[in-house]
């Protein structure tokens, strides 16, 4: 009798053993985000809202997963600390991204040497090489967190659209958001924005 009830014991034993160790091998390259006070608010059609004065402005989370492009490497929002940050939310599947996608390097290229960084998102691409060959096709030099389940998008506060893709977030150089744009951009659009924010004191 003892026998036979043990064994069921044992059988759950190992496999709580079991699940405990696929469950933290799973979390060594997902995205990840830690604390933020931003709160979206919903803008009522709105797709550019802009927070000012920058004493009122809210930080996201530290978005950090596997970069897009170099296997091994994690890229995370805190690589840039001092720093003015554009977050650019894309996909290889989405038509608006592709349009964009020469309107953003350049306004990166033209406002780097105000110490502006960049940093993309790529969301629902289970398809990584495609992600890579949208990267490498549109000559984009700047990096790109792969994160297909879009668990990054929690930094970005409860209430913010997942749907809207592209988006892009204008953060200042506290990673405070200072502008949100809720549609595909053009290089006129973006860099006056950029140019402010990252000469602000």
């Amino acid at each position: 009798m003892t026998r036979f009830r043990a064994a069921p014991v044992l059988r759950a034993l190992v496999t709580l053993a079991v699940l405990g160790s696929v469950a933290a091998c799973g979390t060594g390259t997902d995205a990840v985000v830690q604390g933020g006070t931003f709160d979206f608010v919903t803008p009522g059609g709105k797709t550019e809202i802009f927070y000012d004065p920058p004493s009122e402005r809210g930080t996201i989370g530290n978005i950090s997963g596997p970069d897009l492009m170099v296997d091994g490497k994690t890229t995370s929002l805190s690589d840039f600390a001092g720093q003015p940050v554009v977050v650019n939310l894309w996909g290889q599947w989405c038509g608006p991204c592709r349009g964009e996608a020469d309107d953003l390097e350049t306004v990166y290229e033209n406002t780097k040497d105000l110490g502006v960084a960049f940093l993309g998102i790529n969301v629902k691409d289970p398809q990584q090489d495609k992600a890579q060959d949208f990267v490498t096709d549109n000559n984009v030099s700047y990096p790109s967190v792969y994160d297909p389940a879009m668990r990054t998008l929690t930094a970005l506060g409860g209430k913010f659209p997942t749907s809207v893709i592209p988006s892009t977030l204008v953060l200042d150089r506290e990673h405070r958001v200072a502008a949100v744009f809720l549609k595909a951009l053009l290089a006129e659009d973006l860099q006056p924005v950029v140019e402010r924010v990252a000469r602000e004191q």
